[in-house]
């Protein structure tokens, strides 16, 4: 080993032993090929999700009622003169196939409507803010763009997914925010005082978990009055979902701090005149707070779960809001989807944000644990 060597290695030394936890545990995460993939394709989910009004080439309730069930469109490059062109949609119109008797669409022989972006398109809030049309891509009339096809009332797929992204990903993250503060707060007063208080929390998880998850959602769920507007709704999902999950992280919380709670640093804060609170929110709760996030990483997936199963099963969100799980209430009869398969198309969001989040947290629990290898 030449004198260069050994000073790059020197520093790579010093840089690992001067580095910060964060640091470490970062440098750690990013050799979890499959958890930084995962990273990064939640990254892109909520970005689809936040600025869904502008991506989507149509509003969400925008009909399109002479494409009913229409099937995805086709990009070509190649026109009918066999002519290489910038990608274009041809424009569709309605028809009927003699086999089968079912309604079919046909390409107009020779129109060519090109595939533009920053396009004037539907009028929506962006963020409920201010009033805007502007798209990231559309075509010129007579065509129509439908990447995903449409629903039964002519909708176009694609832009209803990104929209029900958004309600899905943004149940999961405040579901899982509000079950967080639930667990740490009775899970270290659970761990930390003890005693018969301890023992109440305890038989509460229990008696919640006892339950079965279904009827339990239903039962909740049907108390919400059927006249609520959908904002009441939503809020009101997560809070059920919330109430329900927030066991597992607070047993997480009180076997850590019934481990910790007679440490030395633990006594020298109780010595020095710290409260109770502080001692639990300021000492206590922050040496295993790479743990805490590991667990509302893996704790998204189920909420979204839950919030699909749900809705799908028609007790959780209903429309006009558009979620993932109302999405799949189109897909419940078998002959729907042996026509129209793209109706499907929502499961693949929901299977791609829980293997994410999975991938992500998986890899985060390996970097944060100091006897992974």
């Amino acid at each position: 080993m030449n004198e260069e060597s050994k000073i790059e290695e020197k520093k790579r030394e010093e840089k690992y032993l001067n580095a910060s936890t964060r640091q470490l545990i970062w440098w750690r995460f990013k050799k979890h090929k499959l958890a930084l993939m995962g990273l990064y394709i939640i990254g892109v989910m909520y970005f689809c999700a936040a600025f869904c009004e502008f991506l989507s080439p149509y509003h969400k309730d925008t009909r399109h009622s002479d494409c009913v069930y229409a099937p995805s469109t086709k990009i070509r490059v190649i026109d009918h003169k066999d002519r290489f062109r910038r990608p274009f949609v041809e424009a569709i119109e309605p028809d009927i196939d003699l086999e089968s008797q079912q309604l079919c669409y046909k390409p107009v022989q020779g129109s060519c409507c090109p595939i533009r972006f920053l396009v004037r398109g539907d009028k929506y809030l962006f963020w409920g803010l201010w009033e805007t049309d502007l798209h990231l891509f559309g075509v010129e009339p007579p065509g129509r763009i439908f990447l995903f096809g449409t629903d039964r009332m002519g909708r176009d797929m694609f832009s209803r997914c990104l929209y029900g992204s958004r309600v899905s990903l943004s149940i999961g993250m405040l579901g899982v925010f509000l079950s967080l503060f639930l667990g740490l707060v009775l899970g270290g007063i659970s761990g930390y005082v003890g005693g018969w208080i301890d023992g109440l929390i305890q038989r509460t998880i229990e008696i919640i978990r006892c339950f079965p998850s279904i009827p339990l959602w239903m039962g909740l769920s049907a108390a919400m009055p059927p006249h609520w507007p959908a904002l009441k709704v939503y809020f009101a999902i997560t809070i059920i979902l919330s109430l329900v999950g927030w066991t597992d992280l607070a047993r997480m919380v009180r076997g850590k701090l019934i481990a910790l709670r007679e440490e030395e640093f633990v006594l020298a804060a109780r010595f020095a005149g710290a409260g109770h609170a502080r001692i639990i929110f300021r000492h206590l709760l922050p040496s295993f707070t790479s743990h805490i996030i590991v667990a509302i990483t893996l704790a998204i997936p189920s909420m979204i779960l839950a919030e699909t199963a749900l809705s799908f099963l028609g007790i959780g969100l209903r429309p006009p809001v558009t979620s993932l799980g109302v999405l799949l209430k189109e897909a419940q009869n078998v002959t729907t989807i042996a026509l129209y398969p793209w109706l499907l198309i929502p499961v693949l969001f929901v299977i791609v944000a829980v293997l994410a989040f999975n991938c992500a947290g998986d890899g985060l629990r390996d970097a944060v644990d100091p006897y992974s290898r």
